[in-house]
């Protein structure tokens, strides 16, 4: 923890903190004033798991000052940050639901068409290439791996500072994603299209069939207990799954070896949300502006933390301590 980036990264570790204590802050408020409420056991244990994690980067970090270790501090602290926004994110979009604001798919389905992106073509092809709907189906899954992934690649190679602003970004869009969802709440383009997900047999619509589910029974009061395991995603506009492609994609670009790969994967990603995800295109294209102008803010953030963090007075460190801020 001794050279500028170190200091700068932790600084932005500590500032991490406040999109998530604010999130759950509005989750401990919303459960109760919407109805709902979490399946204790499961919850309990994420998050005990995530505080253990925490308290290892941190007492680590307390107890040895500025000889401690960043790529343990900032491995184990970031996932525990990353399992606990993801804990807290979930039940946070049902809460988001649960106001039932008028849904918006016919808006969204009227967009698209107006921009010559009707989805139901697009439906139509893929479900007519089996092989194309199972890569789509598979490249949708990635979305999970990279929480845990991005940390541990970037804390090897001390990318510190470019994992911190990743965590920053990824807080700050999951945040904006939850408020705009409450405001334009949406099924899916299969819904819209007013077609049994039957119509496409050899697309793989079960994400549709949850986030059907569980919207429906948000607003007829059906849904009370939360199952963390068992939620669905049931936002539509933005498309998360977009924007996370475009921030893992940012976050591993320049690992050698990696980078590239990593953009294949999420490119894949991004062109299975319409299908597999049942996104409308314009929540395809909100969730890439919202990932782009997350990241640009929150390098913005760190520009002027690096401009204030102290010079330090400690000897020169080898190489890999020294990451470049613009990376």
């Amino acid at each position: 923890m001794l050279d500028s980036d170190a200091r700068t990264a932790w600084r932005l570790f500590n500032l991490n903190w406040l999109p998530i204590v604010a999130m759950g802050s509005l989750l401990a408020i919303g459960l109760p004033a919407t109805g709902l409420s979490l399946e204790p056991v499961a919850y309990s244990i994420t998050v005990a798991i995530a505080a253990i994690l925490v308290g290892v980067a941190c007492g680590h970090r307390i107890a040895k000052g500025e000889l401690a270790d960043p790529k343990l501090v900032f491995s184990l602290g970031t996932i525990g940050q990353v399992i606990l926004t993801c804990a807290i994110v979930g039940p946070l979009s049902y809460v988001a639901g649960k106001l039932n604001w008028p849904l918006q798919d016919e808006a969204l389905l009227a967009i698209d068409r107006a921009l010559g992106l009707d989805p139901e073509p697009i439906a139509r092809f893929i479900n007519d290439h089996p092989w194309l709907a199972d890569v789509l189906a598979r490249g949708y899954g990635l979305i999970k791996w990279p929480l845990l992934g991005v940390p541990v690649v970037l804390t090897l190679t001390a990318r510190y500072v470019r994992l911190q602003v990743f965590m920053l970004a990824m807080s700050l869009a999951l945040a904006i994603t939850i408020a705009i969802s409450a405001m334009v709440p949406a099924i899916g383009t299969y819904y819209g299209l007013q077609l049994p997900a039957a119509h496409f047999p050899e697309i793989n619509t079960a994400v549709y069939a949850g986030q059907l589910r569980d919207i429906l029974a948000l607003r007829d009061g059906s849904l009370h207990e939360l199952r963390l395991f068992f939620l669905s995603g049931i936002v539509s506009f933005p498309s998360f799954h977009a924007a996370s492609a475009v921030l893992y994609m940012w976050a591993l670009w320049p690992v050698r070896g990696i980078g590239g790969i990593a953009a294949a994967l999420n490119l894949l990603m991004i062109a299975a949300t319409p299908a597999i995800g049942a996104h409308y295109l314009i929540d395809v294209a909100g969730g890439i502006a919202l990932a782009a102008a997350s990241i640009w803010v929150t390098k913005s953030c760190v520009e002027r933390l690096g401009r204030t963090t102290p010079a330090s007075a400690a000897p020169a460190l080898p190489p890999v301590w020294q990451p470049s801020l613009a990376e």
